[in-house]
């Protein structure tokens, strides 16, 4: 069974979203991210400027010093890269995003308004809009035994997602709880939460809360 892009996220708040809406299966756009930020670039607004080669930063954002660029990278308008953050190869950041200190950022896509905002790694990862990581959050991106990365999809069905690197797939408004770890291949749907500390593997429909590691109940209207 497909698992739409748009059934985890609003596509409209990302630069991907006209690509993410033609996939099966929302992972399926990383591995081709160089091409897809090549294609990208090709159609920026005026107001992105290529500060380095490779790397193109929309008006309005801040970076720190400190924070170290790697790319290919696009980086969307307002958005606050701070102190010690590392943006590495093939990342496309939206509007009104936040890398925080000592975050590190590889292989990804963050829609507008997303936050990482302290000692946070997000690799292989999508996070939806308005997306949140607590501080020490982790998106696991690489499974102890090297194999392929496997996904839930939540109907008793696993798939083989083709990868041995892929972090989570974060739904819009889904929020993550302070040094929470975020397993391999772990979708995690819109407005759902994560309490603090826990571990988080499989599929966690949207709207509910994981208080355990291995169990979740619905959220209170």
């Amino acid at each position: 069974m497909p698992l739409a892009a748009s059934q985890l996220f609003d596509l409209r708040h990302s630069q991907a979203g006209d690509w993410l809406a033609t996939l099966e299966y929302p992972w399926q756009v990383l591995p081709d991210m160089g091409g897809l930020l090549q294609r990208i670039a090709a159609h920026l607004p005026s107001d992105f400027i290529e500060q380095k080669p490779g790397i193109w930063v929309g008006s309005g954002t801040q970076i720190a010093e400190s924070a170290c660029l790697i790319g290919p990278a696009i980086i969307g308008r307002n958005c606050q890269i701070r102190h010690n953050a590392f943006i590495r190869e093939y990342v496309l950041l939206g509007d009104d995003v936040v890398v925080g200190n000592a975050t590190e950022v590889k292989n990804a896509i963050l829609f507008d308004g997303a936050q990482a905002p302290h000692f946070n790694y997000i690799g292989d990862s999508i996070m939806g809009y308005k997306a949140h990581l607590g501080a020490g959050a982790i998106l696991s991106n690489f499974k102890a035994a090297g194999d392929e990365v496997e996904v839930n999809l939540g109907d008793g069905k696993k798939v083989p997602s083709g990868l041995q690197k892929l972090g989570g797939i974060l739904g819009d408004f889904a929020e993550i709880g302070c040094n929470a770890v975020v397993f391999p291949g772990t979708i995690i749907g819109k407005y759902s939460r994560v309490y603090p500390l826990c571990p988080v593997r499989g599929f966690i429909p949207a709207r509910h809360i994981v208080k355990a590691a291995g169990t979740y109940i619905p959220m209170r209207d």
